[in-house]
């Protein structure tokens, strides 16, 4: 089946916009995104955190961002390749299919990494303090995107 260059150049678009839509969904477990950062703020505006607990978290952040970056230029890259394979293939081929599964594993390492994240916030909190966390977090996965 031969596909002409306006199907080429839609596939090329679709792919970006897949690779867009997947960043969005990655954000949204990022420390970055609106909620994390809200729960950010939460945490150190609204917790009452002691001076030791404060010092913890900004040691905690200050690594999570390294690991952050590296995981979203590795889901980036991965992007990239989807492109790639289906500006090639011009088809769901094993290129295009391998390029989706990188794609995927890289937003599950990104999620896994955050989530692992704001489990290690949680441990530094109080009992008291972390009910009120878990409420935040809890909230921050149900509310619908708007």
């Amino acid at each position: 089946m031969k596909i002409g260059p306006a199907r080429i150049a839609l596939l090329i678009l679709l792919a970006l916009g897949a690779g867009f839509l997947g960043s969005l969904a990655a954000n949204k477990w990022s420390a970055q995104s609106g909620e994390s950062q809200s729960l950010h703020s939460f945490v150190h505006h609204e917790l009452n955190l002691s001076d030791s607990q404060s010092k913890d978290l900004e040691v905690m952040e200050d690594r999570f961002a390294v690991k952050r970056r590296s995981l979203e230029l590795s889901l980036r890259a991965a992007n990239g390749k989807l492109a790639t394979a289906m500006d090639e293939e011009h088809e769901f081929g094993p290129k295009v299919a391998s390029a989706i599964k990188e794609v995927h594993e890289r937003m599950g390492e990104l999620q896994k990494a955050t989530v692992a994240h704001v489990f290690e916030m949680r441990a530094i909190l109080t009992p008291d303090q972390q009910i009120a966390f878990d409420q935040r977090v809890g909230d921050a996965l149900t509310t619908d995107l708007q």
